[in-house]
């Protein structure tokens, strides 16, 4: 089985030695399983990458939600991030927090 894993740029050689693989296609790291991950366990993806669903919100409470984040002038403060994605790109996992619905 395959595990990806988030491993910033200034550890890829130490991950590279326990035997983590690049995927180009998908620009990330992996591993496959062979039975001891303990090694890799610091560049686990966390329950929201692993797939762990968010509960649902009706649209208009989503819309309120997001709308309510964004505070513009002496009291601004930055949007709490739920993923990795582009700030200008919507996917699936940050689609809850997005303004653009």
């Amino acid at each position: 089985m395959r595990m990806n894993l988030k491993v910033p740029f200034a550890e890829k050689d130490e991950a590279k030695k326990l035997g983590a693989r690049w995927d180009s296609t998908r620009k990330l790291w992996y591993v496959e399983s062979d039975g001891d991950m303990a090694r890799f366990s610091r560049w686990a993806p966390s329950a929201h990458e692993g797939g762990a669903e968010l509960p649902a919100k009706s649209a208009p409470a989503k819309k309120l939600e997001a709308a309510s984040k964004l505070i513009v002038g002496s009291n601004y403060s930055a949007q709490v991030r739920v993923c990795e994605c582009l700030p200008w790109r919507v996917c699936s996992k940050c689609e809850s927090t997005s303004l653009s619905h």
